[in-house]
């Protein structure tokens, strides 16, 4: 089977919509994810990367567009559900570190507004992603890791269905100067059907 790399689609299911971000969006996506609760977990680094301008915010957004092999998507809402108007921005995610050869990417750099946290979002974004992965982009393995003390993090991961393969020490430094340990976890291909179906019965 051939093998592509994510082109960055939208990708559109029930509740939200993943459209490939553009620095318009700081705005936007600044006022979602401006919350400590946000980055307690070390998304984008940790409370001290926090982002506190929309400056800021559009700088960090514009370094994520310019990582080479790297797909940033912005989350909206549909305006299905209670979850908001449609068009809402509620957070990002993102795609990474692909090998063709090695028919892999690694799917994360992912941070949602807390008021969506527990609803249909995360599961439907990825289950769309996940879909035109391994669907679409005929990919073997999907890799989604998190900060060791992120422990909301690792429950939401756990929940899809992603095999905890174990820990990296002294993985990645935080901003603040720290290291953290990293929890990995993946899907491969073979356990996709299952892992779809979770999904699936989770938003229906």
């Amino acid at each position: 089977m051939s093998v592509f790399a994510p082109d960055g689609r939208p990708l559109v299911g029930r509740y939200v919509r993943l459209d490939r971000a553009v620095l318009a969006d700081a705005p936007a996506l600044f006022r979602a994810l401006d919350d400590d609760r946000v980055y307690a977990g070390n998304f984008m680094g940790g409370p001290s990367a926090r982002p506190n301008t929309v400056e800021t915010m559009g700088a960090v957004l514009g370094a994520m567009l310019s990582t080479a092999g790297r797909t940033p998507y912005t989350v909206r809402l549909t305006g299905a559900g209670d979850l908001g108007p449609a068009g809402t921005i509620v957070g990002t995610t993102s795609l990474g570190n692909l090998s063709l050869t090695d028919e892999r990417v690694h799917l994360g750099w992912t941070g949602y507004c807390s008021a969506v946290w527990g609803t249909q979002v995360n599961p439907e974004c990825k289950l769309l992603l996940l879909e035109h992965l391994f669907t679409d982009c005929g990919l073997g393995r999907v890799q989604i890791q998190t900060d060791a003390v992120n422990n909301r993090s690792q429950a939401a991961i756990e929940r899809l269905g992603a095999v905890r393969e174990g820990v990296l020490r002294r993985h990645i430094q935080r901003a603040d100067g720290t290291f953290r340990d990293t929890v990995v976890y993946s899907i491969l291909k073979d356990e996709w059907p299952g892992v779809k179906t979770g999904l699936v019965e989770r938003l229906a």
